[in-house]
């Protein structure tokens, strides 16, 4: 269900990284984040050129069952908001993993995402929640 090209969270925030010599990479939520909160109906995201850190908080989600805070999968600079995301939040519960991403960040430390855990990985820790 979770695409192995890319790394993840405990906190349920992925990271895919599109392009490994430029250090940029793309975030966003899980299929099991949106599946958890419900109907998302509004998300808060970082402004352009703000600075993330890893695993700090770089937003929020709001749903009809909760607001949550978003976790950023690594550190450095957002290139890129998804507007789209803003006017349109039950695109992160339609597809996570592709148009419901959240933030493009030029990485400061690509070394980090040896942190997070792999599908396989993650796959075992959202079973083990149930």
């Amino acid at each position: 269900m979770n695409p192995n090209d890319r790394r993840y969270s405990k906190e349920h925030e992925w990271v895919l990284v599109d392009d490994a010599a430029a250090g940029k990479a793309t975030a966003g939520i899980t299929h099991y984040a949106q599946d958890q909160l419900g109907d998302v109906v509004f998300v808060e995201l970082p402004k352009l050129g703000a600075a993330v850190k890893f695993m700090g908080k770089m937003g929020e989600i709001e749903s009809v069952k909760s607001v949550s805070d978003l976790f950023s999968p690594v550190s450095g600079e957002v290139i890129e908001i998804n507007e789209r995301l803003l006017d349109h939040p039950e695109i992160a519960n339609q597809d996570p993993f592709g148009e419901g991403w959240l933030i493009r960040v030029a990485m400061s430390d690509a070394s980090e995402i040896d942190n997070l855990m792999t599908a396989e990985e993650y796959e075992a820790f959202t079973s083990g929640l149930s």
